[in-house]
Formats: C-alpha cells, sequence, structure tokens
C-alpha cells in the first residue's frame, strides 16, 4: 500500500491533478502494483479525502498550549515512534496542532495494527498532500531521512 501512495504523491502533485478513482486504479495496474496494494491504498485515499473535507467543514481549531494525550488504542495503533515524530515535529514549528490531529484520524484508518515509522511518515505526507499544505523543509527532511528504520533519532 505504502508504495502505491509514494507513488501517487510523486506522480499527482496536487489532489487536484489526481484522476477519478476508477482512472487512477487502471493505472497503478498499469504500473505493475499489486491488487491488494491498489485496494488498500484506494480505499486509504477515500477515507483521507472524506477526513479532509470533514476538516474543512469543522475548521477544527487547537490552540497551540494545549497538551495531547493518546489514548492506548493510539498508543498501540502509532507506536512510540510516530507520537515521537509528532511531537518532534510540532515542537520544531512544522507541523501544527490542527494538522497534527488530521495525520493521526487518518494514521488510525491504515490496515495495519501497528504502524512502523516509515509507514506513518508515509502517512503524514499523503495527508498534508491531501489538504494542499505546503510541507516545511524540515518536515520534508525528517519524512525523506531514515526512510528505511525505525528508529527515532531526535
Amino acid at each position: 500500500m505504502y508504495d502505491v501512495l509514494v507513488y501517487v504523491y510523486e506522480n499527482y502533485f496536487t489532489p487536484a491533478n489526481c484522476p477519478k478513482p476508477e482512472d487512477l486504479a487502471v493505472r497503478l495496474i498499469a504500473a505493475g502494483f499489486e491488487h491488494d496494494d491498489i485496494h488498500d491504498a484506494m480505499s486509504w485515499l477515500h477515507r483521507l479525502s472524506v477526513n479532509t473535507e470533514r476538516q474543512k467543514v469543522e475548521q477544527l481549531t487547537i490552540t497551540t498550549d494545549a497538551t495531547r494525550v493518546y489514548n492506548s488504542y493510539e498508543q498501540y495503533k502509532l507506536g512510540i515512534n510516530g507520537i515521537s515524530f509528532l511531537y518532534y515535529m510540532e515542537t520544531s514549528g512544522a507541523l501544527s496542532p490542527t494538522m497534527r490531529e488530521a495525520i493521526i484520524n487518518c494514521a488510525l484508518e491504515a490496515p495495519q495494527d501497528t504502524l512502523i515509522l516509515s509507514e506513518f511518515k508515509i502517512l503524514a505526507l499523503m495527508v498534508m498532500w491531501s489538504q494542499g499544505q505546503e510541507i516545511n523543509d524540515l518536515l520534508l527532511d525528517e519524512l525523506m531521512q531514515h526512510s528505511g528504520t525505525d528508529e527515532v533519532v531526535h
């Protein structure tokens, strides 16, 4: 699934450039992706689209001095590395509290029981992509750095 998401990000620079789901599926098949990976990615992208639209309507505003407490399911699903990544990105100013919540909500929709850090970073990138967010240089470096490892380096 994550290779498919990276492919979508690299080939369709904004959601507006992305083809309709049925056309995208055909292109992904032509690109050689496995059916199960395409299905999982398309399902997750659909939920991402729904969450993005809902967030636009709700326009959630979170104060910067609020403390985020993760429930036990969020801790299990995101893992300590995912939570540490979010904390680092937020405290460094690369991520707003509102964007953090959008990333958490969409990451909870991933099919895996527990996300590894490289998967979590891809999901974070896709959430920002879906909302047309300009990706901070620090965030982009962090997303691309250590993509093959799951260690927290902060």
